[in-house]
């Protein structure tokens, strides 16, 4: 299933923000600047963000002047077209071929953006490629999350290490020494949810990292951070803060389904464009796809 039938498949446009500000432009007798007003007002609404939105009105006022554009449908083309444009530098595919065995993928996030079930999908999707995979209770914070990660391990027959007590670090370490032994070829650790604003715990995530380099060189190979979707403009904060903090090497969206419907991704193209490696909606094992901006602009604009 393509992305956009995926997205569409569990997303109602009726009920999004962006059905006002495409309905907006379809029933638009003519296109003139009060409908990029009012266009500007119903996609900052819809968690674009404003240097985005600027971004989108710039575009469509320069498409307009120079087409000669005069009715909503026209200027519908060209919406998608600039989505297109502003998106297109976060595509990033996970690599084909793994340079390095076990491949340290370290997810990091808030509470409650959806990491470990991230990590469940990620599982299932390593292993319909034929990959082993070991995971890594990174959270030692919280007894549930290494729980929950421990009972996702028992339904895809893969080991999990967890300690209940200890750092993660030390938890981390320990699993990617473990797959090293085992000819595991990728690690997906997880981490204590922290909010970016408090600087004791991103000092920790960042010994993390540095702990992970020294059970293998190079590693983690990538750095994930878990957005939830309907967070809004708080998203931007997140990606700048673990960025720095982290050097992050991709995205996962979760919870699509929310009535911003993404548009948060104009926001992060613009403002600091971290690739986008895979979006979700809802809990389904098999719903994480790879993040391509043609599809999702297509989703977006309908």
């Amino acid at each position: 299933m393509s992305l956009k039938a995926f997205l569409k498949k569990d997303l109602e446009l009726t009920r999004t923000r962006w059905s006002s500000a495409l309905a907006l432009v379809r029933r638009a007798p003519k296109v003139d600047e009060a409908l990029f007003e009012e266009l500007e007002t119903q996609l900052i609404a819809a968690d674009v963000g404003v240097a985005a939105t600027a971004t989108l009105m710039g575009s469509l006022r320069q498409a307009q002047r120079d087409k000669r554009i005069e009715d909503g449908a026209a200027l519908e083309a060209e919406l998608k077209r600039a989505l297109v444009e502003l998106l297109r530098p976060l595509e990033k595919p996970m690599p084909a071929t793994l340079a390095h065995s076990p491949y340290v993928i370290l997810l990091a996030g808030v509470n409650g953006a959806g990491k470990t079930t991230t990590i469940a999908k990620l599982t299932h999707l390593f292993q319909s490629q034929g990959r082993s995979v070991l995971l890594a209770a990174g959270d030692t914070f919280r007894a549930a999350a290494r729980e929950q990660l421990a009972e996702w391990a028992r339904r895809h027959d893969v080991t999990v290490v967890a300690q209940d007590k200890g750092d993660s670090a030390a938890v981390i370490f320990d699993a990617i020494q473990s797959a090293r032994a085992k000819h595991i070829d990728v690690v997906l650790a997880d981490t204590a949810g922290r909010l970016p604003t408090q600087s004791h715990l991103m000092e920790e995530i960042r010994k993390v990292k540095r702990v992970a380099a020294k059970a293998q060189a190079d590693a983690p190979h990538e750095v994930l951070l878990v957005l939830d979707a309907n967070t809004g403009q708080n998203a931007i904060a997140q990606v700048k803060a673990f960025d720095d903090a982290l050097g992050l090497t991709g995205l996962v969206l979760t919870k699509l389904d929310g009535t911003a419907k993404g548009g948060v991704v104009c926001a992060i193209a613009r403002e600091r464009p971290v690739p986008l490696l895979f979006v979700g909606v809802g809990e389904d094992i098999d719903d994480l796809r790879p993040f391509k901006a043609r599809e999702f602009a297509e989703a977006l604009v309908g």
